[in-house]
C-alpha cells in the first residue's frame, strides 16, 4: 500500500457505516495540521459514503456537511468502488452477495482490499464473489464503537499484506479496542461481542430493576447499574485482573454481597449467560448461509 492519500468506500453506509467514518475522521482532524490532515500512512483520507436510497443521502448528506472530505453518493457503488484504494462492505449479510455480483462493481475490486463487516459471511465465500487480486478482511465491530467505546475483531487469509492489516487496524482502533484472531472464532465473537451489548443491558436494567423495588428512583437506579458494569469491565481491563478476582475483592465473610452471589447462583445465571452466547452463537454461522430452496 502507498503513502499517498487514500480514500476509503462505505458501502452500504448506515449507522455502523456512520460510525466508523466519525470515527476515522475525529483522530484524523486531532492530528490536523493547518487545517489538513497529517500524512499519517496507513489512515485514509478521503472518503466515500454510498446508500440505496434518495432519503438516506438526504440523511447522510446532513451528517456529513461541511466535510469536503467525504463524497455520498446514491445507487452508484460502482463508480464508488473505482474511486476507493480500500472498499467497506458494510451491507445486510444477506444483500453481499447480490451487490458483489454486479459486473462493474465486481471489475472495480481488481487489485483492491475489501474489509467486510458482514456477519457470518466467511472470507471463503466473499473470496468467490470478487476478483482473484482482491485482498479480503474480515471484521467484527458492535455497536458502542458509536461512542468510541467498541471491540473489533478482525481476521484475515494467512498471506494478506502487512499493510492492509496495519491499516485495518488503524481503522477500527479509533473505535475502541482492536485485535485480531482466527476466521473461526468470528462466530463466537459475533455472539458475544457483537450481540453481547443487548445481553449485558438486560443485566443492567435487572440490577436497576432491583434498585427501583428498594426504593431508588428510576434515573438514579440505572446511572448507578450502568456505573457498576462500567467500573467492573474497566477494573478488568485496565489492571488486567480476573473477574473472579475483582468479584472476590467485595466480598467479605458475612456481608451483603456474598448473599447476593448466592441468589445469582440459585437462579444458575452462570449457565444461562454461557447458553445464551451458545446460542447466539449457533445462530450467527447461519447468517451467511443461502437460503435452501
Amino acid at each position: 500500500m502507498s503513502s499517498k492519500k487514500l480514500t476509503l468506500c462505505v458501502l452500504g453506509c448506515g449507522t455502523m457505516g456512520v460510525a466508523i467514518l466519525q470515527g476515522i475522521q475525529d483522530t484524523l482532524d486531532k492530528t490536523a495540521t493547518d487545517g489538513d490532515y497529517a500524512q499519517a500512512t496507513g489512515y485514509p483520507h478521503a472518503f466515500i459514503a454510498t446508500c440505496s436510497q434518495e432519503e438516506s443521502q438526504v440523511k447522510l448528506n446532513r451528517i456529513f456537511e461541511g466535510r469536503a472530505d467525504t463524497v455520498v453518493m446514491c445507487g452508484e457503488n460502482a463508480e464508488a468502488v473505482g474511486k476507493a484504494d480500500v472498499v467497506l462492505l458494510c451491507t445486510k449479510p444477506q444483500a453481499a452477495k447480490s451487490i458483489l455480483d454486479d459486473k462493474d462493481v465486481y471489475l472495480a475490486l481488481t487489485d483492491k482490499c475489501m474489509v467486510s463487516i458482514c456477519a457470518g459471511v466467511t472470507i471463503s465465500q466473499l473470496q468467490g464473489w470478487v476478483p482473484a487480486s482482491t485482498t479480503v478482511i474480515r471484521a467484527m465491530p458492535n455497536t458502542p464503537c458509536m461512542i468510541r467505546e467498541g471491540m473489533t475483531v478482525l481476521s484475515c487469509p494467512p498471506k494478506t499484506s502487512p499493510d492492509y492489516k496495519t491499516f485495518a487496524s488503524n481503522v477500527f482502533s479509533t473505535l475502541g479496542r482492536c485485535r485480531f484472531l482466527e476466521e473461526k472464532h468470528l462466530d463466537a465473537v459475533t455472539a458475544l461481542s457483537g450481540s453481547g451489548p443487548a445481553f449485558a443491558c438486560v443485566i443492567l436494567e435487572a440490577l436497576a430493576d432491583g434498585g427501583v423495588m428498594m426504593g431508588l428512583s428510576r434515573d438514579v437506579a440505572t446511572e448507578l447499574a450502568a456505573q457498576v458494569l462500567r467500573g467492573a469491565a474497566g477494573m478488568v481491563l485496565n489492571t488486567g485482573m480476573h473477574p473472579a478476582a475483582v468479584k472476590d475483592g467485595v466480598t467479605t465473610p458475612g456481608g451483603c454481597t456474598i448473599a447476593g452471589l448466592l441468589t445469582m447462583e440459585d437462579g444458575k445465571i452462570r449457565s444461562t449467560l454461557a447458553r445464551t452466547v451458545q446460542e447466539a452463537t449457533r445462530v450467527a454461522s447461519t447468517l451467511g448461509k443461502e437460503p435452501t430452496k
